[in-house]
């Protein structure tokens, strides 16, 4: 029988791969997960969260051996994988960085306003990207990583395939899940259903060569969890979807909603109680816009 794990304590969980929380959304510990692969002295950071992380994450390179960084890959373009980049480089001048990221991100990372002021976040713009694109592989010093697109949360968003370890990083693009709490995928300004559809597939397709998926909100799901994810996909976005697009013509209260949400979807979780209700009446207006600017509403 396999063994049920979900790995949310920072540090090493498989041969490679390193676990480091970027706290906050809403400075909260267990929200932001920035990954960390090491392979004979080459390390890759997969995301950067926020640049106040910056020294936090260096911090915990240094302490688990894995310092510097050769390599950040950055997932997708929404404020809170990249606004750290440009600090990080910053902090480690002293070496040579190599940034990768979609070939559909250059323009947004060159020009952040465009993926980020629906939420109000501030980016400073990179322009030095590497462009990645469906199939290439990334060769930390004999360990290969292999890129696929995973469109629909936006069409910037890539994984990263690391069938040695048979683990995936998939960013946001599958679910963001805890284990008290669950997050959809439909966010502002580049959400696209069918690209969502079409990358739970392409999961499905290569789900017999893995054993875990590493989220970026928060933490990684392996054995049955992890099979319960790749059958549970599709039913877990339209059951939210819809449930949304009920509670908003009932009534557009980001409140009433947002209650909605906990009580339908994460009845267990301690995370938003009394006033900090509003933190999730602000994903709520995200999931609105998101569904709005696809047409969906």
């Amino acid at each position: 029988m396999i063994k049920i794990v979900f790995i949310n304590t920072e540090g090493k969980f498989n041969e490679n791969t390193y676990l480091i929380d970027g706290i906050p959304l809403f400075g909260s510990q267990g929200s932001v997960a920035v990954y960390a692969i090491e392979n004979e002295g080459e390390t890759m950071l997969i995301d950067t969260s926020f640049s106040i992380m910056a020294r936090r994450i260096i911090s915990k390179l240094k302490e688990f051996d894995i310092y510097p960084v050769q390599k950040i890959l950055l997932t997708h373009t929404h404020f809170d994988h990249i606004q750290g980049v440009n600090r990080l480089e910053r902090l480690m001048k002293d070496v040579d960085i190599e940034v990768f990221a979609s070939s559909n991100a250059i323009k947004h990372l060159k020009k952040p306003n465009f993926m980020n002021e629906v939420f109000e976040a501030k980016v400073k713009p990179f322009e030095d990207a590497t462009p990645l694109n469906e199939g290439d592989i990334i060769d930390l010093n004999g360990l290969e990583l292999k890129v696929l697109n995973f469109f629909g949360h936006t069409m910037d968003s890539i994984a990263v395939f690391d069938k040695n370890n048979r683990n995936i990083f998939v960013g946001d693009a599958i679910m963001n899940k805890r284990k008290d709490y669950y997050q959809a995928t439909f966010m502002p300004p580049d959400f696209h259903e069918p690209e969502l559809l079409a990358t739970f597939q392409k999961l499905r397709d290569i789900s017999n060569e893995l054993d875990s998926i590493s989220l970026s909100h928060y933490g990684v799901w392996t054995g049955e969890d992890f099979k319960q994810i790749v059958k549970d996909m599709e039913e877990v976005h339209f059951n939210t979807k819809n449930a949304i697009i009920k509670w908003y013509k009932e009534n557009p209260s980001l409140n009433y909603i947002a209650k909605q949400y906990l009580a339908t979807f994460t009845p267990n979780t301690d995370r938003y109680k009394g006033n900090d209700i509003e933190e999730l009446e602000e994903t709520m207006s995200w999931f609105l816009e998101g569904l709005k600017r696809s047409g969906l509403i």
